[in-house]
């Protein structure tokens, strides 16, 4: 792992918690996030996910709906890149959601005690039954400076390690296979918390179901949406419509979820 060392010497990471995502719109279809407001009681911050390069500019990677008051992140979004080029599991922090007045540097570890308040901190998964669940993962990555921009807490919720190393590890590899063919392929990766289960730590909310929507554009075809959530009652992956998925979070978060909104559907 001594070359990934190397590689993190020029850059510095970096997210920027922003009103809008208007500074990091190419992650989404047509430059448009999904149409959702959460509902009253449930705090949400819009972070653009970036690193400082060598030259000092902002290298933008993906963007993140992040809940403070569930401390995981509703959903992730990336155009998706393969192969990926290994990882380096070096957990970041968001310091700007737990004050304005905070460095935008993403850091190892809070030593200020007032950071942790508004977001999942490393040692809240420490002896704890769950994996940090990426919701963009590794394996659709394919740089260095994108695998190392996965690593943030603010892109990881609580995950039942069984379900995580296995059918949605599979799922991950299977849509890195359906999307490699694509000319371009929109991703959207979320999570559904378990309001029911006891919270990791007292504070950080599980998650309850992972769900996955792609949009594959090729050249003179018509874009290919795909859908999918886990774990089912038998602990595996569920191909459905985006529609069908649509409904399930507009049933959960009780207001409308429009994961592409620019794109118009007939009811299947």
């Amino acid at each position: 792992m001594k070359h990934l060392v190397f590689l993190l010497l020029p850059f510095f990471t970096l997210s920027e918690v922003v009103d809008n995502f208007s500074k990091c719109s190419e992650f989404f279809l047509n430059n448009k996030p999904p149409e959702f407001t959460p509902a009253t009681g449930n705090t949400v911050k819009h972070i653009c996910q970036c690193l400082w390069g060598d030259k000092k500019q902002q290298i933008y990677l993906y963007a993140t709906l992040y809940s403070t008051t569930w401390k995981i992140p509703i959903y992730s979004a990336y155009v998706f890149g393969s192969p990926n080029i290994g990882r380096c599991d070096a957990w970041y922090i968001e310091p700007q959601l737990d004050g304005d007045t905070k460095p935008k540097c993403m850091q190892p570890k809070g030593k200020d005690k007032t950071i942790g308040t508004n977001q999942a901190l490393n040692c809240d998964y420490a002896d704890s039954d769950y994996d940090k669940g990426h919701l963009y993962p590794v394996l659709h990555t394919n740089n260095h400076l994108s695998m190392l921009a996965t690593s943030t807490l603010t892109n990881a919720a609580p995950q039942d390690p069984n379900f995580n190393q296995g059918s949605w590890l599979k799922n991950e590899r299977d849509v890195m296979k359906d999307l490699k063919s694509c000319d371009k392929a929109y991703v959207v990766t979320g999570v559904v918390p378990n309001l029911d289960e006891e919270k990791m730590n007292e504070k950080v909310t599980v998650s309850k179901y992972y769900w996955r929507a792609t949009c594959c554009q090729k050249k003179n075809q018509q874009d290919i949406q795909k859908a999918y959530y886990g774990p089912d009652n038998n602990d595996k992956v569920q191909e459905v419509t985006i529609l069908e998925l649509e409904e399930g979070l507009r049933g959960f978060f009780n207001v409308p979820f429009k994961i592409f909104p620019t794109i118009k559907r007939q009811r299947e």
